[in-house]
Parts: structure tokens; C-alpha cells; sequence
């Protein structure tokens, strides 16, 4: 299906319409649509590098970013469950560069000034960052089952104060947005006691922007407090967060202790358990929906690559021909602000599309508009016809090859430990309880639903639907949650319920109280031994009973 489950043969058709996989049909729609308007208005200095072929073949990745001693590399070491090479762990800021931990059949460290000539890895343009990044940058290959389905890149621990920025020797803010627009998923991690989110910090999560959907929050170490203080500790990140990601909706945080030792606090060992697989189920998605995220990603930068179009046509256009040259260029910089507006109301284009004004004068001042292009209508018309169809093609293309071959999921590592077995998440609780038990697990409580049962008149052994809805009542669940445990308990869906009926309704009763989902169907171990048809099980039931 994608390129880095199954490498298919074969290609586009001579007019380019057709394509034999997504992946083949972004990387063709880029190159002949998009990629000569970008490269005819200077897209690639003012924003970001041209993509290339291995941008679009890249397994999904995913990027850690936090303050150090937060648990960036113990939490890639969780998920991968082993050591993998350049990994320094340590309560001190330890990871002092980058590190793509990547599959390979060999074990080793490729260095950076290496990665960034390797075709095959989609790295090659951070060399614009120059050595002072490559000397603290590299890739970890390992041969890793989780590695063969994402990649993980681990940063540099993030510190407070501005001396330590200055001191990096490259824009550390710039290379995390430069990761930001081409990984799949952005963690950010906190720790239960580091909760203050550094200048540093500040601007690494404004790099972000316009990657919302990306970014997820993991508050890790949250064993270390108890319940109050867990709640104090939430509160307090939702209230530092809100004052950096300016978006209205709320970002998902994911609580735990990502780590292979025992939890210091055990009371809310259930929670933890549950917000772990949630995360890890977002995690093993990536996959799934990677081409769907090259797909989005391709769409928002032509959106600003054509924004960008105007914007530096309109500049060429308000030059003059000869004199004060300068003065209008000092001018049509101070009136870029004005400028987005009129483009916006000439074009009708969102104003959220429009790059940041303040960036954008700034680096206009070392560019001379007299040598901009004027406007190619021809350019502009081929972004839009790809927009306006092409698109709806990959999208349609997109269904059909997950129909076909759906992705594998991630595999291996912490992903099996939990799934399977009586360690895996709801086995015996709730709706599970009892499925590896010789008797009826109804039968434990039965003695007090049959007190009840013959209190509300049976006729020939059984209740009509008004007396039990009388005590189902007393449940308070709505009408809707009872009218499906009414469902699931009327085995014989006559209408009326006998003991065993009346007691698997009151045990569902109890399990949905106690937050747990109803099945669909009820599940073999809940029918009521006299409506199963294996005798086996009734003759042991009747056993029991006697």
C-alpha cells in the first residue's frame, strides 16, 4: 500500500492522471503542479525547503520535544523496550542534540553531516542549519519492530534563562518548526514537578503553529503525586498551556508514568492504565493515516505558496521603474500589514492562510523587489486545478488502498506488552468479568436479585416489562441505557423476564454504574445457563446451585 509497507511497480499514465499509489501520486502532483510555483516566488527562502522524494516515502515520525530530565529518552526507551545507540539518560540535561532513531538492519550511529547527503532519509535540507547543528545531530538505526513501522526523533533537553539559547549555535526554534511541518505526531512532555514553561520553551511550542492537530501533552512521572495533588499538578498545566497555544479548543493531555518500574503511587494505577493505551493507540494509528497527513500537508502549503505568490507579485507591481526605489520598498514594507488585506479582499483568501507579518517584513528587507516576478496566472490556475480535482482523486485512492491492504498497525515493544492476556486493558472488568470462570459470575449476587424479583409478582415464573422497568428505574440510568439492557437480558425476547433474565439485567445495571460500557450482544459467559444450548453448562450451573 504506502511505500514503507509494499513497494509497488509501475507508474502514471503519459498525461499523469493516473497513479498507482498515493504516495506516487503526491510526490508527481508536488513536482509539476506545486513545486514551479514555489521555485518562481522564492517559496523556498522565505518558508520552507523544497520537498523531496524521500519527504513522501518517510515512514511516519514522530517528535519529542520537552524540558529536560522529563522522560524524552526514558519514554523512547519504553516504547521501544531496549537501549538504543547515542542513549544517555540522567536526572541532568543529558541529550545535548538531536537524535532520528530510525530501523536499520544494523545497529550504529550515522552522524549528521553524513545524514544530511543520504537520499534515502528525508533530512537532507537541515543542512541549511550548518555544522553547528550537524555536530548535534544523528541518527540512531537499530533493528527494532516498533522502528519499522515509525520513526521517533528525540531533542535536546529544553533550559530556562537566554543564555542558554544564545549558546546552541543555531536557531533552535527554526529547526523545530522545520521538524514540526514534516513529522506525523508533536509530544510534548512535562513532568509532574516542572510544570513552568521556559522562554525557551515558549518559542519552541509557538514554532509550532499552525500544527495544532499534530500536538499532543504527555504529563509524565504523575505517579510521583497523589490524587489531590495530580489534580492540582493538571490544573496547573491546562492554566500554562492556554497562555502558549492560543487555539480555542482544549489540548489532549495524557496522564502516566512512562517507564518500566513500579509506580510510587498505585491509587490511580487504573487511570494511568487507561490514558497509556489511549496514547499508545494514537501512536499506532500513524500509519493509518500518514498518507491522509502527507495529503493535508501538501494542501496547506499550497494554500500559502499561492498566498506567497501574491503577496510578492503584488510587491513587484507598486515598484517603480527607475527612481526612489528604496523609499517605496522601505514603504511597501511598513504597509505589509495593508498590503494582506487588500489581497485578501482581491483574492478572497482567509486571513488565517497570510504567513506572520512581523517575519515577513524582516526578511523582506534583504531581497530587492525590482527583481521579483510579476504575477504567472498560468502557475497560479495549475495550484488551483490540483486543489479543485487532483486531490479529490488521492483522497478517493486513499480508501481504496487501505480496502485493499490496510496498513499494519505499530507492532512490538510496549505496543505487545498489554494487549493480549490478563494483563490487557478491561480484562475482567466489567463486561469481561467472569469470561474465564467455571460458574455463572451472576449467579455470586443472585440470592439478592431473586429477593427483589419476587417482591415484583411473577406470573408462571416471570415479570412483565412495567414491573421490572419499575425497579430498573431505581438505577437512574436513562431511559435509552435501560431500553438496551432490556434488550440484552429478554434472551428469549418474549417480552417478560424469569429469575435468570431479571438477574443478568440487574448485574448489567450494576456494571454500567460502575463506568464500564454495555456489548452489543451479550456475550457467551452472561447467558443465563436455561437459555444457553450446551447442556455441559447447565448441568454445572444446576451443580453449583445445588
Amino acid at each position: 500500500m504506502f511505500s514503507w509497507v509494499k513497494q509497488e511497480q509501475g507508474g502514471s499514465n503519459k498525461e499523469g492522471e493516473m497513479y498507482q499509489t498515493v504516495t506516487e501520486g503526491l510526490q508527481t502532483l508536488y513536482t509539476k503542479k506545486l513545486l514551479p510555483l514555489e521555485e518562481t516566488y522564492l517559496f523556498h527562502d522565505f518558508h520552507s525547503p523544497a520537498l523531496e522524494a524521500a519527504d513522501f516515502q518517510s515512514k511516519p515520525m514522530v517528535l519529542l520535544v520537552g524540558q529536560y530530565s522529563t522522560g524524552k529518552t526514558t519514554f523512547i526507551r519504553y516504547l521501544l523496550e531496549q537501549d538504543f545507540p547515542g542513549m544517555r539518560i540522567g536526572p541532568e540535561p543529558t541529550t545535548d542534540g538531536f537524535i532520528a532513531v530510525m530501523y536499520g538492519e544494523n545497529e550504529g550511529v550515522v552522524p549528521g553531516n553524513a545524514l544530511v547527503v543520504d537520499p534515502k532519509k528525508p533530512f537532507r535540507k537541515l543542512n541549511a542549519f550548518g555544522n553547528s547543528f550537524l555536530n548535534r545531530f544523528i541518527c540512531s538505526q537499530m533493528p527494532n519492530q516498533v522502528l519499522q513501522s515509525i520513526s521517533i526523533i528525540d531533542t535536546p533537553g529544553i533550559l530556562s534563562g537566554e543564555k542558554q539559547r544564545i549558546s546552541r549555535g543555531y536557531d533552535f526554534a527554526e529547526v523545530l518548526r522545520w521538524f514540526g511541518e514534516r513529522v506525523d505526531r508533536i509530544i510534548l512532555l512535562f513532568d509532574a514537578h516542572k510544570l513552568d514553561i521556559s522562554d525557551e520553551f515558549s518559542e519552541a511550542i509557538k514554532a509550532f503553529k499552525g500544527q495544532d492537530d499534530k500536538i499532543r501533552v504527555v504529563l509524565n512521572k504523575a505517579d510521583q503525586v497523589d490524587t489531590q495533588q495530580l489534580m492540582r499538578v493538571y490544573g496547573a498545566l491546562m492554566w500554562s498551556l492556554g497562555k502558549v497555544i492560543n487555539t480555542p479548543e482544549v489540548v489532549r493531555v495524557y496522564l502516566g508514568s512512562f517507564w518500566a518500574k513500579p509506580l510510587q503511587n498505585t491509587e490511580n494505577r487504573r487511570l494511568f492504565e487507561a490514558e497509556s493505551q489511549d496514547l499508545f493507540r494514537d501512536i499506532q494509528s500513524l500509519p493509518r493515516n500518514a498518507a491522509l497527513r502527507k495529503l493535508n500537508d501538501l494542501i496547506k502549503r499550497a494554500r500559502l505558496a499561492k498566498v506567497h505568490a501574491y503577496i510578492i507579485s503584488y510587491l513587484k507591481k507598486e515598484m517603480p521603474s527607475l527612481f526612489g526605489r528604496e523609499k517605496k520598498k522601505d514603504e511597501l514594507i511598513q504597509r505589509l500589514p495593508e498590503i494582506y488585506t487588500v489581497l485578501q479582499r482581491e483574492h478572497h483568501i482567509s486571513p488565517g492562510d497570510f504567513p506572520n507579518v512581523t517575519k515577513m517584513q524582516d526578511m523582506l528587507q534583504h531581497y530587492d523587489f525590482s527583481k521579483f516576478p510579476s504575477l504567472k496566472v498560468k502557475l497560479i490556475e495549475k495550484v488551483d486545478k490540483m486543489l479543485a480535482s487532483k486531490i479529490a482523486v488521492l483522497m478517493a485512492m486513499i480508501r481504496e488502498e487501505e480496502a485493499k491492504q490496510p496498513p499494519a498497525m505499530v507492532s512490538g515493544g510496549a505496543f505487545e506488552g498489554s494487549q493480549d492476556g490478563p494483563f490487557g486493558q478491561g480484562y475482567g472488568e466489567g463486561i469481561s468479568a467472569g469470561a474465564d470462570a467455571e460458574d455463572w459470575i451472576v449467579s455470586r449476587d443472585k440470592h439478592r436479585y431473586d429477593e427483589i424479583f419476587y417482591t415484583l409478582m411473577p406470573i408462571n415464573g416471570k415479570i412483565t416489562g412495567v414491573n421490572a422497568k419499575k425497579e430498573m428505574m431505581n438505577s437512574r440510568l436513562p431511559n435509552t441505557v435501560l431500553g438496551k439492557i432490556w434488550k440484552l437480558s429478554d434472551c428469549d425476547q418474549d417480552g417478560m423476564l424469569d429469575d435468570e433474565e431479571f438477574a443478568l439485567a440487574q448485574h448489567l445495571i450494576k456494571i454500567k454504574l460502575e463506568g464500564y460500557e454495555l456489548p452489543t450482544e451479550i456475550p457467551n459467559h452472561l447467558v443465563p445457563p436455561s437459555h444457553r444450548k450446551n447442556p455441559t453448562a447447565d448441568a454445572l450451573y444446576n451443580h453449583i446451585e445445588d
